[in-house]
């Protein structure tokens, strides 16, 4: 269905604006498959310099335009040609600039002519939040629905797409103590959900917004009081129980899955994940982040994915083209920007954005391949379309995940060794830093989430025991403990070596102990170097073992799942090993290798509890 010129779609509301926290991370669904120059350090010469923010998912396609446009007669204006100069800024981070006024720092992208977030949302909201129209009226480049992405065979068993599927099914198959049995399959185990954060990611929030919706029956008009009802709250809960744990992007559970897909579990690692329509194209091309690096070949995976579209309907990400009515736009740049945005709705560069599994944002030009049913999606889908709820009733829509969502029982724990004495880059230490950073992040925790905090270095009581860590603080509900956890921090200073494998393991196993199916179980760990426990013995046979040992405790359809999270901290942290434990217990890595962006990681990390 051709999406409606009367809705807007929420790009990913995210803690930038209601939040106190915010931290620019990816919110698309990925780049194109092909690669594009980057033309932020570009020299315009004498032209029209439109500097671009883009969002991250779109950058490859808009930069591969943006240099077909450069130096063309289309691009004149008054007899001086034009240099479009795209730059990816997340949609949150870049409408906070906005509303501050875009600095003018080293850190911050060039003040921009064009913006070009996730959706259309983000325009209204920086609008209101500056008091001003900055951003309005803007072009629709490019749509991708939001869609409940599914193993084929798990579809298949639900009798999709010859039986409707929608929120009201993901609700009785996460009630249902049989789970995937009920339909034949016990080898599948419980119903399990992927969803990013909606705080942080589009997709996150489309799906809540979707999911409040299917509970009042309506697909408009959502209200306050909606959210309020009884009936809707536990329609909510019951959705995010089945939920395997949240993210800032969705990119974490598509890679994941490609991961266990290789290894044949991929049913038993996620039933069903929201993302948009865009990366189950992607996905089945064997290309799960939208990103074919240097030398990467796709690889198709065992077994492909369809897009089931929510019966009660969905939400469309719209990545509009923003002229922006900011002080620093001159009325040249406002008309040589028009030339580009009318040179990017031309029929063939329309088609352009077919390629890289989006629809065109120029009705005019029909959707086509690769949005064809090979590739697991419907062309003629939705048949439903949900309006975006009013600024106020998203803040309630945020306010109310807080309260229904999955509650979280997690693990932190800290690198105290030797190196994390070195200076941080900013006369503080490294360690310093981690620890402010990881007190800070304890606000993220609601009331009754369970939290426990270790830190760890060799022979940390020096007394000849062995001893490796200490428990600051045992796994428990952090609302009568926040304050003792933030003092407990700072408690230790920087000591000796790193048994990194020794404490991913003990850590993995201690959470073993005490684990409950009806929370998110996951440690965080962060470490600045490799593992240097003292030991001379092999260390490729000991980081196997542990890797096996991580895994097995992972996947099966019995699983009880610890997701280890792990921060490589400076430059000198064994990255490689990290995304090995990371990726051995479905999680991920998160990379600080800068530790001056230790605060902004660690509030990525935590987005996914």
């Amino acid at each position: 269905m051709r999406r409606s010129s009367r809705w807007t779609t929420v790009g990913g509301i995210a803690g930038c604006l209601f939040l106190a926290s915010c931290v620019a991370t990816s919110d698309g669904s990925g780049g194109g498959t092909i690669s594009a120059p980057d033309l932020s350090g570009a020299d315009p010469g004498d032209c029209v310099t439109v500097d671009m923010a883009v969002s991250s998912e779109k950058i490859t396609v808009m930069s591969e335009l943006a240099s077909a446009f450069n130096g063309t007669d289309e691009s004149e204006v008054d007899g001086r040609c034009t240099f479009v100069r795209p730059a990816k800024v997340a949609s949150g981070a870049a409408a906070q600039l906005l509303v501050d006024g875009w600095p003018e720092t080293e850190a911050n992208a060039a003040r921009p002519v064009i913006w070009s977030p996730s959706a259309s949302s983000w325009g209204a909201i920086v609008n209101q939040r500056s008091g001003t129209t900055i951003a309005s009226n803007g072009t629709p480049f490019m749509l991708t629905p939001l869609v409940i992405a599914m193993p084929k065979p798990m579809a298949d068993a639900l009798g999709y797409p010859e039986k409707a599927v929608g929120f009201a099914d993901i609700v009785a198959l996460s009630k249902n103590p049989e789970g995937w049995a009920a339909y034949g399959h016990p080898e599948w185990g419980p119903f399990r959900l992927g969803k990013t954060n909606p705080n942080f990611s589009t997709s996150g929030l489309n799906f809540t917004i979707a999911g409040y919706y299917a509970a009042t029956g309506k697909t408009g008009g959502l209200t306050i009081e909606d959210l309020q009802s009884a009936d809707v709250a536990q329609f909510a809960r019951d959705v995010e129980s089945s939920v395997v744990h949240y993210g800032d992007i969705t990119m974490t559970f598509l890679n994941n899955w490609f991961r266990a897909d290789a290894r044949g579990t991929a049913l038993t690692y996620a039933s069903a994940v929201a993302i948009e329509e865009k990366s189950v194209i992607d996905y089945n091309a064997g290309n799960p982040d939208g990103i074919l690096d240097a030398g990467e070949e796709p690889r198709k995976p065992k077994v492909p994915l369809v897009a089931i579209y929510p019966t009660e309907g969905t939400l469309f990400s719209d990545n509009p083209l923003f002229i922006l009515d900011a002080e620093w736009v001159t009325a040249e740049q406002k008309a040589a920007a028009a030339k580009f945005t009318e040179f990017l709705q031309l029929p063939e560069n329309q088609q352009k954005v077919l390629e890289f599994g989006f629809r065109p944002g120029n009705p005019a030009v029909a959707v086509g391949s690769p949005i064809i049913a090979a590739n697991g999606v419907d062309p003629s889908q939705p048949q439903a379309e949900l309006e975006v709820p009013a600024p106020a009733v998203l803040t309630g829509v945020l306010d109310a995940w807080a309260e229904h969502r999955k509650t979280a029982r997690v693990l932190l724990v800290l690198d105290i060794s030797g190196s994390m004495e070195e200076d941080g880059g900013d006369g503080r230490t490294k360690l310093e830093l981690a620890q402010e950073a990881t007190a800070a992040a304890l606000d993220q925790f609601k009331d009754d989430d369970e939290v426990g905090l270790w830190v760890f270095t060799t022979e940390i009581n020096q007394n000849g025991d062995g001893s490796i860590y200490v428990e600051l603080a045992p796994v428990a509900p952090i609302g009568p403990n926040r304050e003792r956890l933030r003092n407990e921090i700072f408690r230790y200073g920087p000591l000796n070596g790193t048994p990194l494998y020794d404490i991913s393991g003990a850590s993995f196993e201690a959470m073993k102990t005490g684990y409950d199916a009806t929370k998110i179980n996951a440690v965080v760990l962060l470490t600045d170097g490799v593992n240097d426990d003292g030991d001379q013995g092999d260390d490729s046979d000991q980081i196997d073992a542990l890797i096996r040992s991580l895994r097995s405790g992972s996947e099966g359809s019995s699983a009880q799942p610890i997701r280890m999270f792990t921060i490589s901290y400076g430059a000198d942290a064994d990255r490689a090993t990290l995304k090995r434990i990371a990726e051995a217990t479905n999680a991920a890595l998160y990379d600080a290798s800068n530790p001056q962006t230790i605060n902004q990681v660690f509030t990525a990390v935590v987005s996914n509890f």
